[in-house]
């Protein structure tokens, strides 16, 4: 007779709390990525739980300029359509800032001087004038108006149009890729000489690591920079250099990169690493041959930390490169777009996810190696 097995309440407990925090996690994703594909006016008006739902907008549009006015009889005639093609539904209409829902769509309201406007639920509108229209721009129609859910990439296409955003687009791969490598091979040597060689104050350097993961980067950030710029003034060099940002980068991520990667090789079995030394092997050639190779889960679980920080960083870029051109990052480049664009939020929502393109590539290529890499050395 086959046994079926009963789960436990707390396996029902447990997927139902990942499945929560699934839910948690992708709700604001979804809701920052359906935000960066819709109209602009829509997301000025509603949410974007509102995005497959009509939407209605009271809008301030301008007429057909007085120079393609016709003459028809004896009225002077400007015609167009507010909604430029675009589908939607004038319910209400005026030509009043006091009063700009004062018409229905399809009746004519009198205006001063003895002229007319007429606009239609589909958007045509006619503006009439016994007397020729005069001016440089044309008059100010209000209506409310029915839309329809639009979807767009104009966000995306004026962020990636946005002039010098190729080149900071390199300038953070130029700052990100050696920001991860560097911190990763000096913390390497350092993980292995803490967890395997014998020398005096071993626990104090271990102890001072672990101290060094709560220091806040922002306090270390100005003396490191003052020091930074003494140096710089002393021999002359420039302190505007991708140098001074990698070993920034080096300095702030050490701490965690020897912390994970000490408890996994820490926890590597003591008999390869003696079995190594009694060939003869030396301390260099253990780690090159057997840790290295061994330690690459935890190697990569670093890496993605890494590469996310540095990359979706601004403080240190903006501190230590500035925001000349040659040397602006993604982000910074992305801020000052936004800035330029006054209140249109909506391109910082395309700006978010063009920014993550690269660490998802990164996240998704490394992510089998993270979790094996977190817990590694934590059990015995």
């Amino acid at each position: 007779m086959i046994m079926s097995s009963k789960r436990s309440p707390l396996t029902y407990l447990v997927h139902a709390t990942v499945l929560f925090l699934v839910v948690i996690w992708t709700i604001p994703t979804a809701g920052l990525f359906i935000s960066s594909i819709r109209d602009k006016d829509q997301l000025a008006v509603s949410g974007w739980w509102t995005a497959l739902s009509t939407s209605t907008q009271m809008i301030v549009d301008r007429a057909d300029p007085p120079k393609s006015q016709t003459k028809e009889g004896d009225q002077f005639v400007i015609k167009g359509n507010v909604l430029k093609g675009k589908p939607g539904k004038i319910s209400l209409f005026g030509f009043s800032s006091l009063h700009p829902e004062a018409f229905n769509a399809g009746s004519v309201a009198n205006m001063r001087h003895g002229e007319t406007l007429q606009m239609m639920p589909n958007g045509d509108y006619t503006l009439s004038s016994p007397k020729e229209w005069h001016g440089r721009n044309g008059k100010r129609l209000f209506y409310t108006a029915d839309i329809p859910p639009r979807f767009t990439l104009d966000n995306y296409r004026e962020v990636l149009g946005a002039e010098g955003l190729g080149q900071s687009f390199i300038n953070s791969l130029t700052v990100t890729i050696p920001a991860t490598i560097i911190p990763i091979l000096i913390a390497a040597f350092a993980a292995y000489a803490l967890a395997w060689m014998r020398f005096p104050g071993r626990a104090i350097l271990v102890a001072c690591v672990v101290g060094l993961l709560v220091v806040p980067l922002q306090m270390s950030l100005i003396p490191l920079l003052k020091s930074y710029n003494w140096i710089g003034d002393m021999f002359g060099v420039s302190s505007k250099t991708y140098v001074g940002i990698w070993l920034a980068h080096t300095g702030f991520g050490l701490p965690l990169a020897i912390y994970l990667l000490r408890n996994y090789i820490a926890g590597l079995p003591s008999e390869i690493i003696e079995s190594a030394r009694v060939d003869g092997a030396s301390d260099f050639e253990i780690f090159r041959k057997i840790v290295l190779p061994l330690s690459f889960p935890a190697l990569a679980s670093f890496a993605i930390f890494q590469f996310l920080w540095v990359w979706n960083d601004l403080l240190v870029a903006m501190v230590f490169l500035g925001s000349s051109p040659d040397h602006i990052v993604l982000t910074g480049q992305l801020r000052e777009l936004l800035g330029s664009q006054g209140g249109n939020w909506e391109i910082l929502t395309a700006s978010a996810f063009i920014t993550i393109i690269i660490p998802l590539c990164v996240f998704f290529g490394l992510q089998r190696f993270l979790v094996r890499g977190l817990l590694a050395g934590s059990v015995k």
